[in-house]
């Protein structure tokens, strides 16, 4: 089923601002989609407002053709999964996954198939009979989603489900939801301020940040092309560096000029209307060169090391304080206390706007 959110807003009796405003957003049929963004930005909301947990104060919202701004929850053909997993702790797992089928009346041999289906999807078949406090968290966490599965929706809602996780079974889960999602062949919208569950799992990416939304497209347009700073700064581990600067006559010169870099022609077309103004340049830190042959090398004192078995991220410091951080393969040698050499890969070079923070390069 086809989401489509027109203009949407929501507005809390009592507050003077809007929560969220001006959403516009179409969330394609069986798409995995993630809404990710900081604490406090509105996401969850909006995932609520979706469900029907939350009313609508402004704006459309569409399920296809259907307006269903006042549609109760139970009538939107939708399944939440909950953070807390909600589970019933008196109940057995079978009793859990069946509750919803039950109070809808359905036929005991409708809900022992539906049941057996998805608890062999879940591989929870030797379960059913447990109670919530006999199994692990990463099978309790299956075991919601399966009283969320038997319910055949059109949408599944997912609100931070692996949050609760350890880090191993948080990546294991990760992969498991993206395989039940492409059997299902569901709607997924999942809520999450984890820019790692997002980056693995979307085939579509909704960046909120202060109720608006500051980016949607592909983890890969995320990561290689963010429409602006914020964008840029919140997508990547470690974070992009962000240098402020100016650009002159055709260059681009950091402040106390650490750093010039002549950037590639393409870049040099669209910053040329940015000549003599303030602007700030962005790479990723595996976007460097330790290779002295480059152009515009600068030198840099390596300050901490930190080794990650395949990669090392080293902290350092230009000359006039700025921090920089640069990941390099783990069999490179470097040392503590040293200046090296460094230079840019130009093809991965990222210009903003430093008074709008927009992007400045196709």
């Amino acid at each position: 089923m086809k989401v489509i959110l027109k203009n949407i807003g929501k507005k809390y009796e009592g507050r003077e601002e809007f929560t969220l405003r001006n959403i516009d957003l179409e969330i394609d049929d069986r798409e995995f989609c993630v809404i990710l963004g900081p604490s406090g930005c509105g996401k969850t909301t909006l995932l609520r407002m979706i469900a029907g947990l939350n009313s609508i104060t402004e704006g459309d919202l569409m399920f296809d053709d259907r307006r269903v701004n006042t549609v109760p929850p139970k009538d939107r053909d939708i399944a939440m999964v909950f953070q807390s997993y909600a589970l019933y702790p008196h109940m057995t797992v079978y009793d859990n996954m069946a509750f919803s089928l039950a109070m809808r009346k359905e036929s005991r041999k409708l809900i022992d198939e539906r049941v057996r289906e998805a608890a062999e999807l879940l591989q929870i078949e030797n379960n059913l009979y447990a109670k919530p406090a006999d199994i692990s968290g990463g099978q309790r966490q299956r075991v919601a989603l399966g009283r969320a599965i038997v319910r055949k929706p059109k949408v599944f809602l997912m609100d931070e489900p692996l949050s609760n996780l350890d880090a191993k079974l948080r990546e294991h889960m990760r992969v498991e939801l993206v395989r039940i999602h492409k059997q299902l062949g569901t709607t997924t919208i999942y809520v999450t301020h984890d820019q790692t569950e997002a980056m693995t799992m979307a085939n579509k990416i909704i960046l909120l940040d202060k109720g608006k939304v500051q980016q949607v497209g592909t983890p890969d347009e995320f990561y290689n092309k963010p429409v602006n700073i914020f964008v840029a700064r919140f997508i990547g581990s470690p974070t992009m560096n962000i240098l402020e600067g100016e650009y002159k006559n055709g260059r681009f010169v950091s402040n106390n000029n650490t750093i010039k870099l002549t950037p590639s022609e393409e870049d040099r077309e669209s910053l040329s209307a940015f000549e003599g103004k303030r602007i700030s340049m962005g790479i990723r830190p595996e976007r460097f060169v330790s290779d002295d042959t480059y152009e515009d090398i600068f030198n840099a004192k390596v300050d901490v090391i930190e080794m990650l078995g395949k990669e090392k991220t080293i902290f350092a410091k230009l000359e006039d304080g700025t921090d920089l951080v640069i990941s390099v393969p783990g069999h490179h040698e470097f040392t503590e206390g040293e200046s090296h050499s460094f230079g840019f890969d130009k093809s991965a070079i990222h210009f903003f706007d430093s008074e709008t923070g927009i992007r400045i390069n196709p």
